[in-house]
C-alpha cells in the first residue's frame, strides 16, 4: 500500500480527482467528514446509548457520544504526531499538499464514527440481535437466506452496521454521508465479510466490517485506496494503516476511562487507581496527587497522565512498524504489542469484575435482550406480512410506526430484514424502551 493512494479525498459519486493541493484550506475535505458526522442523526442518537454503565443520576458516566468525542480527540493527536514523521519520511506527500493535520483529521473523523453502528444497550445489543436469528423467533429465516446473509444476522456487527450508516444510499441521498474514502478506509478496522469467521489470528480477521448489502460500496472503497486483498476465495483485505490508530484511540479511552467511571461511581476502590495506574505511569507527582481534595479530581489527574503515556507508546509502535503495517504483516493491535500490555490487561480485568459484571450493567443488558427481540419480531413480521399481503390490522398499525425510509418495497427477504435491523440498531436506549412499551401495551 502507498500513502498517496491511502489518503484519497474521493467521495461517492465523484467523476474527477480531488487533488490535495487544490483543497480549500479553510474547508479541508477531511475536516468536512468530521462536520458531516457530527450533524448526522445517527451520531446524535449516541447521546442516549449506553457505553458500559447505564445512565445514572450522576454526571460521571460516559455515553457512546461522550466516549466517541473523547476517542476522536485522542485519535487526532495520534494522527498528527504520526503524520508529522511520515511527511519527513515521504517528502513527495508534502509536494502534493498534504500536512500532518490531514492525518489527524482523518483519524479523528474515523474515530468519532467508530461506535456509530452500535445498537442500544451496549455490546449486548449486538448479541441480542444475533440471538433473535440464531435461537429466537428469527431462526426459521435461516433456510431462506444465503449462508453469508444469515451470518450477517446471527453475528450482527456494529462495525458493519456503522459502514452501512456511513455509505447507504436512500432516495435523493446517494452514498450516505459521502465521506472521503480515506476516512472510510480508516474506519474499517475489520475489512472482510462475515464468513469465514476468524480465519486467521490477524487482528483484521477478529470481526467483520460490512454486510452483504454494502458489498459493492466496500469494494469500491478498498480498491480506490489500494488496500491489499488477502483472499482469493472470499472478500477480505488488510487494513488501511490509519485504522490501527483509530483502534488505539478507542483502546486507550475505554481502558482508562471506563476504569475512571468505575472509581467515580464507587464500584472500584480509589486505592486501586493509584496501585494499578502507577504501574502504567512512571512519573506520578504524588505530592500533587494528594493535594487534590476530591476523588473526581485525583482520578482525572491519573487519567490524563495515563492517556498521554499510552499515546506516546502507540505513536512509537506505529512509526517503528510502518513498513509491516503497509504490507499487512502487522498482526496485532498496537496496544497488544506495547510495553504496557500486562498493566492494561490488569486494568481491564478489574473493570470486567467490578464494572462490566455489576448488577446495574447486567440488569440493563437483560432488559435489552427482551426489548430488542420483541421489537425485531413485531417489525419483521409486519414488513414480511405486508409483502405477502397477509398482514393483520395490528401489522398495518405497526407499519405506521416504522419510518418510510425503512419500508422500501423489495422482494428480497434479506433486504427487508436488514431494514428492520437497521431501524432498531439506530434507536437510542430511551427510544427503544418507549417504543417497546407502546408495542406491548404498557403505556404507564
Amino acid at each position: 500500500m502507498n500513502w498517496e493512494q491511502l489518503l484519497s479525498l474521493k467521495r461517492f459519486g465523484d467523476t474527477e480527482k480531488r487533488p490535495r493541493i487544490a483543497q480549500d484550506e479553510t474547508r479541508l475535505g477531511f475536516e468536512v467528514d468530521f462536520d458531516r458526522i457530527i450533524f448526522s442523526s445517527a451520531f446524535r442518537s449516541l447521546q442516549d446509548k449506553t457505553q458500559v454503565i447505564p445512565l445514572s443520576e450522576t454526571d460521571f458516566v460516559h455515553t457512546r457520544l461522550t466516549h466517541s468525542l473523547e476517542v476522536s480527540v485522542v485519535g487526532r493527536t495520534l494522527g498528527r504526531r504520526v503524520g508529522k514523521v511520515l511527511l519527513e519520511r515521504h517528502p513527495d506527500l508534502v509536494k502534493l499538499g498534504y500536512t500532518f493535520n490531514d492525518f489527524g483529521a482523518i483519524v479523528a473523523a474515523a474515530s468519532v464514527t467508530h461506535d456509530i453502528g452500535n445498537p442500544p444497550f451496549g455490546h449486548s445489543g449486538e448479541k441480542a440481535i444475533g440471538e433473535y436469528f440464531k435461537t429466537g423467533k428469527g431462526l426459521p429465516y435461516k433456510n431462506q437466506l444465503s449462508e453469508k446473509e444469515y451470518q450477517d444476522l446471527v453475528d450482527f456487527e456494529g462495525n458493519a452496521n456503522g459502514f452501512k450508516i456511513l455509505t447507504e444510499s436512500r432516495v435523493g441521498i446517494s452514498g450516505g454521508l459521502r465521506l472521503s474514502y480515506a476516512t472510510l478506509g480508516a474506519f474499517l478496522k475489520y475489512p472482510k465479510e462475515s464468513l469465514p469467521k476468524k480465519p486467521t489470528a490477524h487482528i483484521s480477521d477478529k470481526k467483520y466490517g460490512f454486510f452483504q448489502s454494502e458489498k459493492l460500496e466496500f469494494l469500491d472503497v478498498v480498491q480506490e485506496l489500494g488496500m491489499v486483498s488477502k483472499s482469493s476465495e472470499n472478500i477480505a483485505f488488510y487494513r488501511h494503516p490509519l485504522a490501527y490508530l483509530v483502534e488505539a484511540a478507542d483502546d486507550i479511552c475505554y481502558t482508562i476511562i471506563d476504569f475512571e467511571d468505575g472509581i467515580n461511581l464507587g464500584l472500584i476502590d480509589e486505592d486501586y487507581a493509584l496501585e494499578y495506574l502507577s504501574k502504567l505511569i512512571k512519573n506520578i507527582n504524588r505530592e500533587k496527587y494528594y493535594e487534590l481534595q476530591h476523588t473526581k479530581d485525583r482520578t482525572a489527574y491519573l487519567r490524563a497522565i495515563a492517556i498521554s503515556a499510552l499515546i506516546d507508546e502507540a505513536v512509537a509502535l506505529f512509526l517503528n512498524n510502518e513498513k509491516a503495517i503497509l504490507e499487512g504483516s502487522f498482526e496485532k493491535s498496537l496496544l497488544e504489542k506495547c510495553k504496557y500490555e500486562a498493566q492494561i490487561n490488569d486494568i481491564i480485568a478489574i473493570s470486567r469484575a467490578k464494572i462490566y459484571n455489576s448488577t446495574e450493567v447486567i440488569e440493563k443488558e437483560v432488559a435489552g435482550y427482551r426489548i430488542i427481540a420483541d421489537l425485531l419480531d413485531v417489525f419483521v413480521n409486519a414488513l414480511n406480512n405486508s409483502f405477502t399481503n397477509t398482514q393483520s390490522n395490528f401489522d398495518k398499525l405497526v407499519l405506521n410506526l416504522l419510518p418510510k425510509e425503512y419500508q422500501s418495497e423489495t422482494d428480497n427477504l434479506y433486504q427487508r430484514i436488514m431494514q428492520v435491523c437497521s431501524y432498531v440498531s439506530r434507536m437510542s436506549d430511551g427510544y427503544a424502551i418507549r417504543m417497546h412499551k407502546k408495542l406491548t401495551g404498557n403505556m404507564i
